[in-house]
């Protein structure tokens, strides 16, 4: 069997432009490893050094594919015209077929990305398998996935048996980060390259936006000088609002 972790699928929000009207330019954002992605990687390591299944790196867009390979994920697969869509829905559509496409995955490891958070569960919903979600690592025992994640100060320990997809919140930065030499020859090594087409699906992005408009500009106002004097203008400042 497999283990499929997902990484490098969406566009990085911090990349998009936001124009005066309110609508947003991705014209020069790419396919970008999340804060999450590291994690989901290192995750997916340790539960196929503890199993006989065989780790495949999956990406979508216009990424590096070879992100992951620089990371020990023994090889990977793209998906390199499926583009970056607004319905989370859609995006997970295109990664369960490439999922099937790989065959025999049993586990798939993802980011639990906070500006994605409906690709997870998604995808665990177009494969029919139970989904676990904000794990911050995860191990096999006696044939089941064994999880850990936080919910407040506690920590709870899950189990199940797989099929199952994992989805990964860090705990922290990544622990080591390769290094040129390790990127450099992780970029000559060959990428499974596939295409919608080769896939069956499309990526049709059913979201519509009906309405959009730039926020409300507000300015700050600051009230200097002796405390009192300035708590003074300030409590002024607010009956002539109308917000005291």
């Amino acid at each position: 069997m497999k283990i499929v972790v997902a990484y490098k699928w969406a566009r990085d929000p911090q990349d998009a432009a936001v124009r005066r009207d309110g609508s947003i330019d991705w014209r020069g954002a790419r396919m970008t490893a999340g804060e999450d992605d590291p994690a989901a990687v290192t995750v997916a390591r340790a539960i196929a050094a503890a199993s006989d299944r065989t780790l495949v790196g999956l990406t979508i867009g216009d990424g590096d594919a070879s992100w992951a390979l620089a990371r020990g994920v023994p090889s990977a697969v793209a998906v390199g015209d499926a583009p970056s869509l607004a319905d989370h829905a859609a995006t997970a559509r295109v990664l369960a077929a490439a999922i099937r496409r790989i065959g025999e995955v049993d586990v798939v490891v993802i980011a639990d990305a906070e500006a994605y958070p409906g690709v997870p569960a998604a995808l665990a919903g177009f494969l029919g398998w139970p989904v676990l979600l904000g794990i911050s690592d995860a191990r096999v025992e006696d044939g089941r996935l064994r999880a850990t994640r936080r919910i407040g100060d506690a920590e709870q320990a899950l189990s199940l048996p797989p099929p199952a997809v994992l989805g990964v919140a860090a705990a922290g930065a990544e622990a080591r980060p390769p290094g040129m030499k390790e990127i450099l020859a992780a970029r000559k090594r060959p990428v499974d390259r596939l295409t919608l087409a080769d896939l069956g699906v499309d990526a049709i992005d059913r979201l519509q936006s009906r309405e959009r408009s730039a926020p409300e500009a507000r300015f700050a106002r600051l009230f200097d000088g002796d405390p009192e004097q300035a708590a003074a203008r300030l409590v002024a400042a607010l009956r002539a609002d109308g917000t005291w």
